[in-house]
This record gives structure tokens, sequence and C-alpha cells, in this order.
């Protein structure tokens, strides 16, 4: 079993913005799962697009794994399978469904490359997430695996 630090959220307001960060971080993943489900048919032409392998299997999942991982994230649930999972989701996803290095069209590209970066900084918050696992996380289920 891995100790849990306890120190980490010890200044005063620490735990009030960890809590804060966990509310954007992982809010905004998960509303962006519920997207996969109300908007499942756009999403499922884009990935036929993009050529994916059973483009509406492949929404729905990466709808639920965006749900779970964002609630477990703001909720304190898991948080070492949550945050990997949304990282090894964002940078799969990155580099499958953002592939701006294919594209010729500049304006295309461009927002190829934005969609791509923003996959990559979301895996790095997500990584970060993880790394505090050892920690006590103030306001949270408190539930994890170790």
């Amino acid at each position: 079993m891995i100790p849990l630090q306890t120190d980490v959220f010890a200044t005063a307001g620490s735990a009030e913005v960890f809590l804060l960060a966990r509310l954007l971080f992982g809010g905004v993943l998960a509303f962006m799962g519920l997207n996969h489900f109300q908007n499942t048919e756009d999403m499922v032409g884009y990935a036929q697009f993009k050529g994916l392998p059973a483009p509406r299997l492949s929404v729905l999942a990466s709808g639920g794994l965006l749900v779970l991982g964002g609630l477990g994230i703001v909720v304190g649930a898991f948080p070492v399978l949550a945050g990997f999972a949304l990282a090894l989701f964002l940078l799969a996803s990155g580099v499958l469904m953002h592939d701006f290095w294919t594209i010729e069209d500049p304006e295309e590209q461009q927002n190829e490359m934005t969609s791509f970066l923003k996959n990559v900084f979301g895996a790095a918050g997500a990584l970060a997430f993880v790394a505090l696992a050892g920690a006590a996380w103030p306001y949270s289920l408190g539930i994890a695996l170790l």
C-alpha cells in the first residue's frame, strides 16, 4: 500500500484551490464525455472520416471514459485509474483524431494542431492528478485501488 502524504495541502487555502482545480478539470472532461452521447451521430461521422474502426463504439466508449474519469477526479474516487485513463485517452485521441501533420489546408491544419495541443496539455493535467494521488485529497470520497 502507498503511504498517504498528509502535509501536501497544509498551506492555507490549498485544499480549496485543489478542489477548484478538480472541479474545473474533471468537470470539463465529464461534460465533454456527455457531449459524446448528446451528439453521437456527428461524432460518429467524424470518427468515420478519420478512419477509426467501430466508430460508434469508439464514440460511446470514449464518452463513457471521459464521464467516469472526469467524475473520478472531481469526487476523488480512484484518482490513479481516472488520471491514467484520461491521460492515455487524451494522448491517443490527439494522435488519431487531430493528426495536423497530415493536413494540407493551413486553416484546417491550425485547427487540428490546436486540438492536438489541447489534448496534450489535458493529458499533462491528468498525470499531475496521478502524481498527487499519494496524498489524502481534501473534500473527496478518498476511494482508491491501493
